[in-house]
């Protein structure tokens, strides 16, 4: 793994640094990776498959943080484990969103702004989403709803 420090001996740099890239771009690629496997997979696997030079433990770390999201499943085979996705990306940004939602107080004003931030397309889109999500939930008490 040849990945350069940013200085040499001396203490001068060395060449330029790699961009570090961010923790929820690191779990996008694991998460990836992972659905491309056509079973459970080693984190060894994944890590071969990743682009870059990922450290074997950082894998590791990726996988554990994705386990404690509930994005991805995991089953002891000998001294280790082998991963499964219990999510796509798409599933792994709805928790995100979720989560930043169950971190709010005031969860209707978080809503309104984010929908009124939205384009009219994806507007559009939420509508419908909304609107199939009704139609196949059934009967449902509206007294909880805010008028309006």
């Amino acid at each position: 793994m040849n990945r350069p420090t940013g200085t040499d001996d001396d203490g001068a740099p060395d060449g330029p640094r790699l961009p570090r890239r961010g923790q929820g771009q690191l779990e996008s690629q694991v998460l990836t990776v992972l659905c491309s496997a056509v079973g459970p997979a080693t984190a060894g696997w994944v890590q071969e498959h990743l682009d870059g030079d990922l450290a074997y433990t950082t894998v590791i770390t990726i996988l554990s943080r994705l386990y404690a999201k509930n994005a991805v499943t995991r089953t002891r085979q000998g001294r280790s484990y082998v991963w499964t996705p219990a999510s796509d990306e798409a599933g792994l940004a709805a928790l995100r969103m979720r989560r930043v939602l169950d971190g709010e107080r005031d969860r209707e004003a978080v809503l309104a702004r984010f929908v009124s931030a939205l384009s009219p397309g994806d507007e559009a889109r939420l509508r419908a989403l909304l609107s199939r999500a009704a139609d196949t939930s059934g009967p449902h008490d509206d007294s909880a709803a805010p008028e309006g």
